[in-house]
């Protein structure tokens, strides 16, 4: 079943809070009964210590063991009275225990009350032991589970305190204390637990709503709503995202955009020289014009238009696709820019334009490039310059490199090009308006061609305003070391 990113958000807020909780809530409860223990351990030895004590005060005073051991009463006094703690009331067991015959300490194990303890007190697990370890107040199946402690006097032992295992006795106050602080760290945790549930629903939906809106624009743009832009609420992971998707929202409504243009230009493009076509051919099938070598001629140029065009377009198409075959090689880069103006050079002429070649290296290194590309890229912008420049003009081309890269510039005289118009002339389809005219027959493909050339040899080819009051156009090309 598909869980919403809110309630995957919400179960992992708290289920790492419940964890925290439960490891707080027992590392609490640890901590707690350790230095409970710790202090009813620390206790219990404290009054071991005055009931030694005292034992030794007594017999000090009596000189021997015989008055207290026919006194019961007196060796339970003093067994109290090692417990420092004030206003503690006398066990109930007290007067049951002392009017009981003989010396059997301590008494029956389920307790002089009758009742199983949990915790026995002090008071009823001791026995006292004579020097010669006989017993005063004890019982003699269980010595040999007894710990002894002597007890001196005048620097000898007259005797022994014998402690039975067990866990030390805890007061009603304590363990009063201990419940207590158990419920109080429930109800800690449990408070915890609540509110940890009310964060992880607050989390899950402050961050679960950015990512359910970008899944929503993400569903539309999917659907071709390219103009949809997201909000953006925040500086971090969240917010990029949003910043990247409307940059990519913006990339593909340009590139629809775009698209949409190319269509419009290549129906726009081709529809020109049909109709010259289908106007002439009509005019020749219904005899208003006669045919003649002219008309021939005339029909032949529209047809050659359209063949241009479409080699553009199929050019064009193969360079987008990476499927223009390269057989790069080392070549020298300077003789086929020669021999591409060798071949121009009677179009040249014929329109009076100066071409001067300035080389600024003597030494030019090879260039790893195809040579056939290369040359369709030059003669490209040389027919550009050659087409757009007026006539009388002037075209100057030259080329120079450092250890690094090969600059070539082709730069020519007027008319130039605005600059606000240069980023966009390597667009398919870009002619600027005042320079823009059907009779040199360009379709606006020839620089997005050479931009497609120049970057299959990892190159750069930019357009600058001419020193010569024209265009510059700047090919950067890497060289091998």
């Amino acid at each position: 079943m598909h869980k919403s990113i809110r309630i995957k958000l919400f179960l992992s807020f708290l289920l790492t809070t419940l964890l925290v909780v439960a490891g707080m809530y027992l590392f609490m409860r640890w901590s707690l009964d350790r230095g409970f223990n710790e202090l009813v351990e620390a206790r219990q030895h404290e009054r071991i210590e005055n009931l030694v004590e005292n034992l030794s005060d007594y017999y000090a005073e009596t000189g021997s063991w015989a008055p207290l051991a026919a006194n019961k009463r007196q060796w339970i006094r003093l067994l109290l009275q090692s417990d420092n703690r004030r206003h503690r009331y006398p066990p109930v067991w007290i007067n049951k225990v002392a009017a009981e015959p003989g010396n059997l300490w301590p008494p029956a194990p389920e307790g002089a009350d009758g009742r199983k303890r949990r915790f026995i007190p002090l008071e009823l697990r001791v026995m006292l032991l004579n020097a010669d370890r006989s017993l005063l107040f004890g019982r003699a199946e269980r010595l040999a589970e007894l710990s002894l402690r002597p007890i001196a006097h005048g620097g000898q032992v007259v005797g022994y305190l014998g402690l039975l295992p067990g866990r030390g006795d805890n007061q009603v106050g304590d363990l009063r204390f201990m419940q207590r602080q158990a419920q109080a760290f429930a109800w800690i945790a449990l408070l915890m637990v609540v509110l940890s549930a009310l964060l992880a629903t607050l989390l899950a939906y402050l961050l679960g709503r950015p990512i359910k809106r970008i899944a929503g624009a993400a569903q539309q743009l999917g659907k071709g709503a390219y103009a949809i832009r997201l909000p953006v609420e925040s500086g971090d992971e969240l917010g990029q995202l949003a910043r990247d998707f409307n940059e990519m929202a913006a990339a593909l409504e340009q590139s629809e955009q775009a698209r949409r243009r190319w269509v419009a230009d290549i129906s726009h493009e081709l529809r020109t020289p049909l109709a010259v076509l289908r106007g002439e051919l009509e005019a020749l099938q219904d005899g208003i014009r006669p045919m003649s070598a002219e008309a021939v001629d005339s029909l032949l140029a529209d047809v050659m238009r359209l063949n241009r065009l479409t080699e553009d377009l199929y050019q064009l198409a193969l360079s987008d696709q990476g499927a223009l075959t390269y057989r790069k090689t080392m070549i020298n880069p300077l003789q086929v820019l020669k021999a591409d103006l060798t071949a121009l050079q009677p179009e040249f002429a014929a329109k009076r334009l100066r071409v001067e070649l300035i080389e600024g290296s003597q030494n030019l290194p090879g260039l790893y490039a195809d040579a056939d590309r290369l040359s369709q890229l030059f003669r490209n912008l040389l027919k550009n310059s050659l087409n757009y420049t007026d006539a009388g003009g002037r075209i100057v081309i030259s080329v120079s490199n450092d250890a690094a890269k090969l600059v070539i510039e082709i730069a020519d005289s007027s008319p130039g090009v605005a600059e606000q118009e240069l980023g966009k002339l390597f667009a398919r389809f870009y002619r600027v308006e005042s320079s823009r005219n059907r009779n040199h027959g360009g379709a606006g493909l020839g620089l997005a061609i050479c931009s497609n050339i120049v970057a299959a040899h990892n190159g750069a080819i930019r357009a600058q305003t001419s020193e010569l009051g024209g265009l510059a156009i700047v090919i950067e090309f890497p060289l091998v070391k």
